[in-house]
């Protein structure tokens, strides 16, 4: 089973920025697509954004705008970059990745989560 990692996360200022990375822990052949999610405490996890192999993007409406999803297929790395975050930001955020196994199977897995807390 191909693990997924996330790093990243931390305790930042209301209106400061945070940078999240993820990746596989073991070599993998592709990421076909990735999304961000996040559960704050006492609420359900919801959707982030999403990206393609290609490229193509999918945001919360909420979360537009401040919120950028990229990736660098080379690597197989995917980032979420957060701009002017809010208290209300704070939460445990989760990475999915599917692709394809070195060994051609796919995979699909979600990460252990990295906690983000904005707050002064």
């Amino acid at each position: 089973q191909v693990q997924v990692v996330e790093s990243g996360g931390g305790l930042v200022q209301p209106g400061g920025s945070l940078r999240l990375s993820c990746t596989a822990s073991e070599i993998i052949l592709s990421i076909e697509r990735a999304t961000w999610h996040r559960q704050a405490p006492g609420n359900q996890r919801e959707y982030v954004a999403g990206i393609t192999y290609g490229g193509s993007t999918n945001y919360a409406d909420s979360l537009k705008g401040r919120f950028i999803i990229s990736r660098y297929n080379a690597k197989n790395m995917v980032y979420l970059q957060m701009n002017s975050l809010k208290p209300e930001d704070t939460a445990v955020y989760y990475c999915y990745l599917d692709g394809y196994t070195m060994e051609g199977p796919t995979f699909g897995s979600w990460g252990q989560g990295t906690q983000v807390t904005v707050s002064s």
